[in-house]
């Protein structure tokens, strides 16, 4: 067995990075998410690599944007205004094609809000991040343990597919301690960088990384063949996991932290004879839809449990077309609901 070591979800952020052969992090402190830049302040001279302390999340995200252009694996990562900050450049980088991973552990807002968890930016992560059409690559962990699986996974995505990966995470795992076992699994193979401006050295026409095209067709079939990506990635890295749900009167939906409450209450419900499960999306976008739709067919109601006034219930309503009532159970501004109060969700769904 692995030997395993007590981490934050945040520290576990930076070492998976480390691991994945990401040399160059641009940030800006901010909390919950600032142990990733102090981790990497640490580590990245010691390993050649490249710490810069930026002067604005803006400019962070737009030297991520030159470090990925030239073929390098680069992050950066903040926490909800900062990400909101970053949306201009998390657009060009979609407009470029450009492979990058950007790290959100959300707080409480709209505004500077507050420091305490929250899942409101899920609008701003799932539904482009930014001006046009373009989508990134959304991964929610629920455990430390996932926060560095999925960061590693977030850099081999963005390289096969030529897309920004954002892990969406919250406060709560970004300060939680869990034991990590950091062996890394094996790389997936990946296209070569043939586009990235590495200098011709006088061997092939020079690359050029643009996203204006003064040619409205040129845009049109631009976003197209994105789109044509995107159907690919849907198709094949839709990720969840089930939790009793296979004889399930009625499921629930909940992601990150917030789903490991929602086990304690479908434990609870099993207990008093409710057959309650979850769903547990791992990737937000693409969102599970064929998951849920299969459910739609036996369960008879659906929960959304969410840290925010209800954002990804619109996503499941959609995805089972409204076939099945959905409850919300949602708490904002940095509060957490309880088994107890997802529990009363759960009786009222089954009265």
């Amino acid at each position: 067995m692995a030997e395993k070591v007590l981490m934050k979800g945040n520290e576990a952020v930076a070492e998976a990075a480390i691991q994945a052969g990401c040399l160059h992090y641009f940030g800006y402190p901010i909390t919950p998410q600032t142990e990733i830049a102090a981790y990497m302040a640490k580590r990245m001279p010691k390993i050649n690599g490249s710490f810069l302390q930026a002067e604005s999340e803006i400019a962070a995200i737009n030297m991520v944007l030159g470090a990925a252009a030239a073929g390098r694996r680069a992050m950066t990562s903040s926490s909800s205004p900062g990400v909101a900050l970053k949306s201009e450049g998390l657009s060009y980088l979609a407009g470029c094609d450009l492979p990058a991973v950007v790290v959100n552990i959300q707080r409480g807002g709209p505004g500077l809000g507050g420091i305490q968890p929250s899942q409101a930016d899920y609008f701003h992560a799932t539904k482009g991040g930014g001006h046009g059409d373009f989508h990134m690559i959304v991964l929610a962990p629920s455990g430390v343990q996932e926060m560095f699986d999925l960061t590693g996974l977030a850099f081999d995505l963005a390289d096969q597919y030529r897309v920004t990966s954002m892990l969406l995470s919250d406060g709560i795992l970004g300060q939680m301690m869990e034991p990590v076992d950091l062996a890394a699994p094996p790389p997936r193979e990946l296209p070569p960088k043939s586009w990235a401006l590495t200098g011709t050295k006088g061997q092939r026409k020079p690359n050029i990384v643009n996203s204006l095209y003064m040619n409205p067709e040129d845009l049109e079939r631009l976003v197209m063949e994105r789109y044509e990506r995107y159907a690919q990635i849907a198709a094949a890295e839709t990720r969840w996991e089930e939790f009793l749900t296979e004889d399930a009167d009625v499921v629930v939906v909940a992601y990150g932290a917030l789903a490991r409450v929602a086990k304690n209450a479908i434990a609870a419900a099993r207990a008093q004879g409710i057959r309650a499960g979850l769903l547990r999306p791992i990737t937000l976008w693409p969102f599970p839809k064929a998951a849920l739709q299969a459910l739609a067919g036996r369960a008879k109601a659906f929960v959304a449990a969410e840290l925010s006034m209800g954002q990804m219930v619109e996503d499941i309503e959609l995805a089972v077309r409204c076939a099945r009532p959905v409850l919300r159970c949602n708490r904002t501004g940095g509060m957490v609901p309880t088994p107890e109060e997802v529990l009363q969700k759960l009786e009222e769904a089954t009265a």
